[in-house]
């Protein structure tokens, strides 16, 4: 293990202010959100270290692997230099969650560390499976919810990934030569992805983004079954909220080109789409 705080984790400076849907809101239980907090402080903490522009991947492994070992238990935290993880490693056995949950998390920062491409819908899907999906279930699973609608929060929180990845598809290029659109499409439609690097996306790559927009619909057509799945009507809320946010984003996606312009909500468009995703999760 590494030998402070600062040699395992490399906080960016964000936090839940700056993500794009609800973190841990007052809709959740106030006995729960500590716990969700801790959970995002986790999650934070090891995308940070995979994103570390100045980190090579040795040590953003090495640092990962710090993180999942104290998750898991494997390793004791006597200098506190994997605390966030230690944190989470007690919150998810206070209140019986699968620890799988936090590593699964690790799993898909790992490789974000050594892989920069991905060559088609179905290699993404399964990146996403491990670095987005393990939230919804831990969610549900912290909420007391049925393993079985586990089905429906993976396809919310899959497009949840696909959408931040739109968005965030030249910087992640031009910042950590990272592409998450699939080649086989980008080949298909005679795109190169370089093309994120120019001032607006010409229309070869335009046409790649609107066939991750329309797979990302599709899972959003899934996603919308889940909050009349759940028993906790708080929980349901907070997924009607972030659902109705979402497809708010996919149709400004489908209207604006990412690479020319930030997409993303007003703050009153913010509060009227979650507003009505509320009112639907509590119906």
């Amino acid at each position: 293990m590494r030998d402070s705080l600062n040699t395992v984790e490399t906080p960016s400076g964000k936090g839940a202010a700056d993500e794009n849907f609800p973190v841990g809101s007052f809709l959740l239980p106030k006995r729960l959100r500590p716990h969700v907090m801790t959970y995002y402080a986790f999650a934070r903490a090891i995308d940070d270290i995979a994103d570390n522009p100045d980190a090579s991947p040795e040590d953003k492994i090495a640092g990962l692997n710090a993180m999942d070992d104290a998750l898991l238990g494997r390793t004791q935290n006597p200098d506190g230099s994997v605390a966030k993880a230690t944190a989470l490693r007690a919150s998810m056995l206070e209140t019986n969650v699968d620890l799988a949950h936090g590593s699964d998390l690790v799993s898909a920062f790992r490789q974000d560390a050594v892989k920069s491409r991905y060559n088609t819908w179905d290699d993404l899907i399964d990146y996403c499976l491990r670095s987005a999906s393990p939230v919804g279930r831990y969610l549900l699973e912290l909420h007391g919810e049925n393993k079985a609608h586990f089905e429906y929060s993976d396809a919310l929180c899959n497009a949840l990934q696909v959408i931040n990845h739109l968005q965030d598809c030249a910087d992640d290029l031009r910042e950590l030569d990272r592409c998450y659109l699939p080649l086989d499409w980008c080949a298909e439609n005679r795109a190169d992805i370089n093309m994120l690097l120019e001032q607006a996306s010409p229309p070869a790559l335009r046409a790649v983004q609107m066939k991750c927009i329309e797979r990302t619909e599709d899972l959003l057509v899934t996603a919308d079954k889940l909050p009349g799945k759940l028993k906790s009507k708080s929980l349901a809320m907070e997924s009607g909220v972030i659902i109705s946010i979402a497809w708010k984003l996919v149709d400004k996606l489908k209207r604006l080109d990412p690479v020319a312009t930030r997409v993303e909500l007003s703050k009153p468009q913010f509060m009227l789409y979650g507003l009505k995703g509320a009112i639907k999760g509590l119906l």
